[in-house]
């Protein structure tokens, strides 16, 4: 298992969502989700995930409240009738769903969100930091290795740059 980032909670516990996982439906369509995972989110006092379909990618997008707070801050800050604000909405709050966890840590997905991501048997849970992603496992699989190629170009790109600023 991958080792945490520093946590500033001063127990060693993680403070932020790192690693990927995969995991296995089981026959009631739920998921374990790791320990690391659940323990951020109990940092943050919350028993449960916010989940919705992603905007940026083919996904699921959860986390805790933070995640919950941040979303509801950026909204507050446009105004009524802006079409970012509309859209957000709709996208983030309109498809969000609170899953809670149950004695063994699992959550149940639910169906809707299923079919539209193509889960079917195994999911790879993938830390980003301030919340993590749920994908189909062929989907992470392609769309890590499209993340790998666009980060090495993009780093090749950021060395040229520096080396010509310096």
């Amino acid at each position: 298992m991958a080792r945490r980032a520093g946590s500033g909670r001063g127990r060693g516990e993680p403070s932020v969502f790192i690693s990927t996982y995969e995991k296995q439906l089981d026959a009631k369509r739920r998921i374990v989700v790791p320990q690391d995972f659940r323990t951020v989110l109990g940092n943050e006092g919350f028993e449960g995930v916010y989940c919705f379909p992603a905007i940026e990618a083919d996904c699921l997008e959860a986390g805790g409240q933070a995640l919950f707070d941040r979303y509801q801050a950026l909204i507050a800050e446009l105004a009524v009738g802006d079409p970012l604000r509309a859209a957000l909405e709709t996208s983030v709050l309109g498809g969000m769903t609170r899953l809670s966890f149950d004695s063994a840590g699992r959550i149940t997905l639910p169906e809707a969100y299923r079919e539209a991501h193509g889960i079917t048997d195994w999911v790879a849970l993938t830390g980003l930091g301030d919340r993590f992603q749920i994908w189909s496992r062929e989907a992470f699989n392609a769309h890590r290795a499209a993340e790998r190629a666009a980060a090495r170009e993009a780093l090749a790109v950021y060395r040229s740059r520096h080396r010509g600023a310096a």
